[in-house]
Order: structure tokens, then sequence, then C-alpha cells
């Protein structure tokens, strides 16, 4: 496919505004967060070089990448809106080139800004807000307490494992019980004052444990002061932190939904919330530069300010439908999939119907 002269300078005009309203978004969001937690900074007095490489090397990437449908929207509003009001577009229409033709462009630049986006959520933003959220758990919202209470889990078909209390600093667990299962008949139960994670062998030290093993209508009653074991969990199991799923990547996203199939946690809608998101979130690139494309190639009376007022209501309006659909999933019952689904396919359609309705 060749780029036509006009091919180019639509894509550089594109790809131009959008980093430059990242830019802008960028300065103008680091101001307002530096100007709300100077005082935390100052307060839990975190390191310079901590808050540069750390928090804002995670809380950067983080924001453009949730405000990208706003950036993207307005970058194309903002630049076709431009071209409309200085007359370009209806030359290029009048020399012959269809309104589809017309879209290619915008849809090429709209596809760079889809794989890129898909990169990063995928392999870079787990990364970086595990920068960022290890600094705020630290220097910005330090825990009180990082103990989990009253943890179920099953670790397999037929075990099952209460822990009354687990202390993430000392990865240690209290007053832990583990129940073994043959269908319906328990066959052995395992009552201990603590389990404690041991790095250097990875496994599990058992300390004062008492373990009942049952066999028809014989038991046998083992105790022991220590005792090391493998079992299908570890640490990062009782991680208390809310933001905890946003640091994982896609194959830890998985292993974790594989694990929380059999053990019912309660965090599964989190889990494919958080993965399903990934996916999706970047294909609004193509949406909402149709709709903009749709909303602005049209010269209006007024100049720019008409268009480009209504693309930031409707952006902002695809965020809130994101975050609603969001809050309906996780506390409504609503499944992941459609959730993340519903604000693309919304929008999708009101862009396609806009342009049907545009002037061509």
């Amino acid at each position: 496919m060749k780029l036509t002269i006009i091919d180019k300078y639509i894509i550089k005009k594109y790809l131009g505004t959008f980093l430059f309203t990242m830019a802008i978004f960028t300065v103008v969001m680091v101001i307002f967060d530096v100007s709300e937690r100077l005082d935390d900074f100052l307060e839990h007095k975190a390191p310079l070089s901590k808050i540069v490489f750390e928090y804002y090397a995670g809380f950067i990437p983080f924001y453009l990448n949730f405000l990208s449908p706003l950036i993207n929207f307005i970058a194309v509003i903002f630049f076709t809106a431009k071209m409309a009001d200085q007359t370009e577009i209806v030359p290029i229409l009048s020399g012959g080139m269809s309104f589809n033709r017309f879209l290619r462009p915008y849809f090429i630049s709209a596809f760079l800004i889809f794989i890129v986006t898909f990169a990063f959520n995928l392999y870079i933003i787990p990364k970086t807000n595990k920068l960022k959220i290890e600094f705020e758990n630290i220097y910005v919202k330090p825990k009180d307490s990082n103990t989990k209470n009253s943890t179920h889990m099953q670790i397999d078909p037929n075990s099952f494992v209460y822990i009354e209390s687990f202390d993430n600093d000392r990865k240690t667990g209290y007053n832990f019980v583990l129940e073994v299962f043959d269908g319906q008949e328990l066959k052995s139960k395992l009552i201990a004052d603590q389990i404690t994670w041991d790095s250097v062998k990875n496994n599990w030290t058992i300390l004062n444990y008492t373990i009942r093993n049952i066999d028809s209508l014989k038991e046998e009653m083992i105790k022991g002061a220590s005792k090391d074991t493998t079992l299908d969990m570890s640490p990062k199991d009782f991680e208390v932190y809310d933001n905890i799923f946003d640091a994982m990547d896609i194959s830890e996203l998985n292993t974790r939904i594989e694990k929380e199939k059999m053990r019912g946690t309660g965090y599964m809608v989190n889990l494919k919330l958080e993965k399903f998101k990934r996916f999706v979130y970047p294909f609004s690139a193509f949406v909402l530069t149709l709709m903009g494309v749709a909303l602005s190639s049209r010269k209006v009376r007024g100049g720019i300010g008409l268009s480009l007022g209504i693309g930031i209501a409707l952006s902002f309006t695809y965020i809130l439908f994101i975050q609603f659909a969001n809050m309906f999933s996780l506390k409504g019952g609503l499944p992941p999939l459609i959730a993340v689904l519903i604000p693309n396919v919304l929008f999708g359609i009101l862009a396609i119907y806009l342009m049907i309705k545009a002037p061509k």
C-alpha cells in the first residue's frame, strides 16, 4: 500500500498532535500531583531518586494509558477541525478522494497507537505499576497493618486451608488448618499454631502442629514441634493491597485466575476484569478516531471550538462509561467481558452513525 502526500500529511498531523497533547497532559498531571503529594513525600521522607524513578516512572505511564482515549479523541478532533476550518478537507474530497479513502491515514495512525497501547498494557504498564504501588505503600499511603485475616482457600481438589491471620511482613500465618477430603469424607486434619514461608527452601515450615488421620473407624493423632511441607500457595496469595492486580503481568494474571477457579477467594471478577481491560481497551483508538473524524470533518461557523467542546464531552463520557461498567461488574454481577465491551460497542455504534451522517 503506497502512501500519498495527503496520507503522509494527515498521519504526521495526527501523530504529532497526539504526542503534543500527551506531553501537555503529562506536564499538567505531574504539576497537580506534586502539589497534592508533596506533604506525603516530606512526611514520609521519600528520597528524590525514588520519587522520580519509581513513583513518577509508574504514575506517568499509568495515567497516560488511562487517559489515552481522551487524548486520542481530542487530538483527532483538534487537527481535523483545524483542517476543515482552513478549507483543506473540501479540496481533498472534491479532487476525487472518497470519504472512506480519506479515512485510511487516520486508521493507519490509529493502528500504530493501538499497537503501542496494546504492548504497554500487556508488558510495560504492569512493571511500572509495580514500582508505583510499592512506592505508594511505603511513602504515600503506608499500611498500618500488612495482615490478612480469616482466609479460606482450596489449594487442590481435595485440600482446604484456613488461616486466621497472615502477616505479610513476616511471611507467617497463625492458627493454620489444613483439611484433606476423599469426596465428602474427611481423611486428615492438620492444626498448627504457625506456618512460615522459608524463602531459601521455597517451602513452608509448620510449627506446633497436630495431625488427625482418619481411616474409617480408626483415628491416628500425630503431634510435632516443626515440619517442612510443600503446599500450592505462596505469600503472594495473601497480599492485602487493593491495587495488587494492576502490577501483575498477563502470565501472572492467567496463573492467578486458574488458581482462583479452585480457591474461590472472591477475586475472580477483579482478575478477569483486569485481564480483559488490557485486551479490549486499546481498540478505543479505532472507535474514537472514527467518531472524531465524523464530528470534525465539516467546517462550522465559529471555528474549531464547538467541535473540540463536543469531543471533550464525549471523551469524558466514554471514560465515565468505563468506570460505570467496571463498577457494575464488581458490585452488580455484570460479567467482566461484557463490562469491558460495553463502552467500545456503544461508542462504536455511535461512531458508525455519525460517519453515515457526516458530509461527504
